[in-house]
């Protein structure tokens, strides 16, 4: 067995043996700062002030990366497992609620940036790489998926024809409703509103106001604001 091998299933033991012992300590009695200290030795970084509810499960820790003041609550799940080049990480000040599910597949990047908010049963799903701005709020039950099946030939199980993998931007400032889908190849620009239950299949341009199936631009924020304001655009 090389090092390397060896190296990773002494960290996968370590994982599975602290996250075990330690997920369940309620977080009163000082359950939150002895989760974080021992925790410290199985994640690729996990800084101050860390909140981690009881009942979170996370799998390959040494590609997590946790920044300080971030939330997180029950019943979360963060995989990272399937490729030592994966990334998870959670800017300073993230907060993720209840049953969320952030995962990787193979050589996958989700980058959730400063004081963004991710709602209640989101699911935010690799292998295609995420990356997700500051200040940003994705409301419950969205899904952000970086990834799609191929289905050319009706001949073939769809699930034996592979997929493509384009990844997600979604920038500063966006707010998405309730129920929200972004699919695979999609940016959407900075400030932006995607109403509620919108499928968003292309690009959003930047301070836009996009709703239905599929997703369409209906307003743009800054030229709204111009018009009140009496400036000519």
């Amino acid at each position: 067995m090389s090092n390397q091998k060896y190296a990773s299933k002494i960290q996968r033991f370590k994982e599975v043996i602290l996250t075990t012992l330690l997920a369940d300590i309620p977080t009163i009695a000082f359950g939150t700062k002895f989760r974080n200290w021992l925790y410290r030795s199985i994640f690729a970084q996990l800084d101050n002030s860390v909140y981690i509810q009881n009942g979170v499960e996370f799998l390959g820790t040494n590609c997590i990366a946790i920044g300080k003041k971030v939330h997180i609550f029950k019943g979360v799940r963060i995989d990272a497992q399937g490729h030592s080049n994966n990334k998870i990480y959670l800017g300073h000040g993230v907060a993720i609620e209840r049953n969320v599910d952030i995962g990787c597949l193979d050589n996958t990047s989700i980058y959730i940036d400063e004081e963004t908010f991710i709602g209640p049963h989101v699911c935010i799903a690799g292998p295609g790489d995420i990356t997700i701005g500051k200040n940003c709020m994705i409301a419950a039950h969205s899904g952000i998926y970086a990834n799609n099946h191929n289905f050319t030939n009706p001949l073939e199980l769809i699930k034996d024809q592979g997929i493509t993998r384009k990844g997600i931007v979604i920038e500063d400032d966006c707010w998405l409703g309730h129920g929200v889908t972004i699919l695979d190849g999609v940016t959407i620009g900075q400030g932006s509103v995607i109403g509620a239950g919108a499928v968003v299949t292309k690009d959003i341009p930047p301070f836009s106001v996009a709703v239905g199936v599929p997703a369409k631009v209906v307003k743009n924020r800054m030229n709204q604001q111009l018009s009140e304001t009496g400036v000519s655009c």
